[in-house]
């Protein structure tokens, strides 16, 4: 793609809006020979207390003066540990507080307060959970350096991506910003994130696990596409599938060594599964009505507030696989989302379809402006959408009352 790790460019500049066409001749035209292509962070390492070598690891880049960009609370949470690190190998920060929203209002903040203080930074660190990490991309992109990611929650696959989802100062998701340059390093603290509120831990699961029915979508549909507009290799989609084999296989076990205070190797396994396999796998293996709803429903204001992503993500799944006609597969996710405690239906949402009908189609009518609402075959509109998630309640609803 023409990048390298220090954050310059080739061929390939900031692309907007979503799908971006452009980057491949012919990407979203049927009839045209479109590449297959993989996409990925340029390091992943992950363990307990990796933090503790994050300023051996910018070697890597390199980096001596980074920007660190993390809430207060996370600095509260992992700050002491990070400027630790980098001092210790010599390295000097400069920390800006990111205010919660991932909006370009913000962005734009704290890029304008870099460059007023005339901090020089050689890259970014992004500290924290998913919208702080997606607005370290846009500012690492906007300095012109590249982005290390270091999560502090397992809950979205943002960590590994080369974009972010951009929303109001509001909170209502207005759809994705691309960057040339996937994150120069990704360092996952796996201690670190254990001993995050385990809602989080178990939110990242239902992210994950719509990555692989997403993924067989795209790849079975001709005509769809990938993150940047690109066909999909079997690798991502092999990623994407090991990706729920192992959410299914040590969900459980994970959450249950969480609580017990442990970190074994299926809290291992699903870190990397809600981080690496998930990130990768949508990237590159392309979304669908799953997330297209999970989008949509970010314009009722209490399922922004009071929900999050992965929990919107396993109910956008069941309505995806009610449309492709999965009825096994919606008894599989059904018996797991109740087993780890997600919610399924609209009520565990407090939402009602009758009470609720207008702001629901509302939600519809906005999920299908997330282009990859039409990766499906099939058409796809607000209204069957609508349907679509009447009846995954109405499946939901029974398996849950047994």
């Amino acid at each position: 793609m023409g990048t390298n790790l220090n954050g310059s460019a080739g061929i390939v500049t900031h692309i907007e809006p979503f799908f971006p066409g452009r980057i491949f001749s012919g990407a979203m035209d049927a009839n045209q020979d479109s590449p297959r292509v993989l996409i990925s962070p340029y390091r992943y390492i992950q363990g307990k207390d990796v933090l503790d070598h994050l300023g051996g690891y910018l070697s890597l880049l390199p980096s001596r003066r980074p920007l660190v960009l993390m809430t207060e609370g996370g600095r509260q949470r992992c700050g002491a540990k990070i400027e630790a690190s980098l001092k210790k190998s010599g390295v000097e920060l400069h920390i800006e507080i990111f205010r919660g929203e991932c909006s370009h209002e913000e962005v734009g903040r704290i890029a304008g307060a870099v460059r007023e203080s005339g901090w020089a930074a050689d890259s970014v660190i992004a500290a924290g959970g998913g919208k702080c990490i997606d607005a370290g991309k846009c500012v690492s992109f906007r300095l012109g350096v590249p982005v290390v990611i270091c999560p502090t929650l397992a809950s979205t696959d943002a960590p590994c991506s080369a974009v972010s989802v951009m929303y109001t100062p509001e909170g209502v998701s207005i759809g994705p910003e691309f960057f040339p340059n996937s994150p120069a390093l990704v360092v996952v603290d796996t201690r670190l994130i254990a001993s995050s509120p385990i809602r989080h831990f178990i939110a990242g699961m239902g992210d994950a696990l719509a990555t692989f029915y997403e993924a067989r979508t795209c790849f079975k549909n001709a005509t769809a596409r990938n993150m940047i507009g690109a066909r999909i290799t079997i690798a991502a989609l092999a990623l994407a599938e090991l990706c729920a084999k192992t959410v299914f296989e040590d969900g459980r076990k994970a959450i249950e060594a969480v609580r017990r205070g442990e970190i074994d190797n299926s809290v291992e396994n699903i870190i990397e599964a809600n981080t690496l396999l998930s990130g990768v796998g949508f990237e590159s293996g392309g979304l669908s009505i799953a997330h297209a709803m999970a989008a949509g429903f970010t314009v009722i204001p209490s399922l922004h507030r009071d929900f999050m992503h992965g929990e919107l993500v396993g109910i956008g799944l069941l309505a995806q696989l009610i449309l492709e006609q999965e009825r096994d597969e919606v008894r599989k996710i059904l018996k797991f989302l109740k087993a780890v405690g997600l919610p399924a239906t609209l009520d565990q949402l407090q939402l009602n379809i009758q009470r609720d009908a207008k702001a629901l189609m509302e939600a519809m009518t906005a999920a299908m402006q997330e282009p990859f609402a039409n990766t499906e075959p099939f058409e796809v509109n607000p209204s069957i959408l609508f349907s679509a998630l009447v009846e995954a309640d109405r499946w939901a609803g029974e398996f849950f009352s047994r």
